[in-house]
């Protein structure tokens, strides 16, 4: 899938446009304004405004998809290392993009769902769960990981968890008297909190090593 940097560019600020405006609320015309572009121009590289956002889900789709089959094809890392890999590339992935994760929850929290969104995540989470299965799998074939693990119930904890500390950074700054962080200083600290939280979180889980020491 390959977009030259115009339509790119479009894709970026109807992006940003989704995640602040809601997709219904969005014209073609706020994002050809946006993007300094004519609306012509649009309607020639993608057709319409659901084909547009479809050009977006499929290139997010595709970047998580390349940086998770990279880890699914490492041959010297062992199963709970790539878990902990795939733990930090979803963090970076959510909060890295925080503009796709807000069309997501704005979409699922909406009580007049958009087909053609409301698709595109179905099919996301599919995927999202195929490659954490195939990694679970391997862990249960090499003895390392229980075997009577919910798929389901992991992927919930993995997105939910960091979709909740997405949208609640501000209690959680209050809270723990971080209002003075720098904003950036801010993300990276929420990052690596995350990190440790879900890695260990996900060893008691997985893990035999756990269960056979009680």
């Amino acid at each position: 899938m390959d977009y030259n940097a115009k339509q790119l560019q479009i894709i970026d600020v109807a992006e940003r446009l989704f995640a602040k405006k809601g997709f219904a609320g969005t014209s073609v015309r706020d994002i050809a304004q946006e993007a300094d572009v004519n609306v012509s121009m649009i309607s020639y590289y993608f057709g319409s405004k659901e084909k547009l956002i479809e050009a977006l889900f499929k290139l997010r789709t595709v970047e998580s998809r390349s940086r998770l089959e990279n880890i699914l094809a490492a041959e010297d890392v062992t199963p709970i290392q790539k878990i902990n890999i795939l733990i930090d590339s979803v963090i970076e992935r959510l909060m890295g993009n925080q503009s796709f994760h807000n069309i997501m929850m704005r979409e699922q929290l909406s009580t007049e769902r958009t087909p053609v969104i409301a698709e595109h995540i179905m099919n996301l989470k599919f995927r999202n769960m195929e490659i954490m299965q195939k990694i679970i799998s391997e862990g249960q074939a090499s003895g390392d990981f229980r075997s009577n693990i919910d798929m389901s119930l992991m992927t919930t904890t993995l997105y939910g968890t960091i979709i909740q500390a997405i949208a609640t950074q501000r209690f959680y700054k209050k809270l723990h008297k971080l209002e003075d962080m720098d904003e950036a200083e801010f993300q990276k600290y929420l990052k690596n909190q995350l990190s440790q939280h879900l890695k260990s979180l996900f060893k008691l889980t997985v893990t035999n090593e756990h269960h056979i020491q009680n």
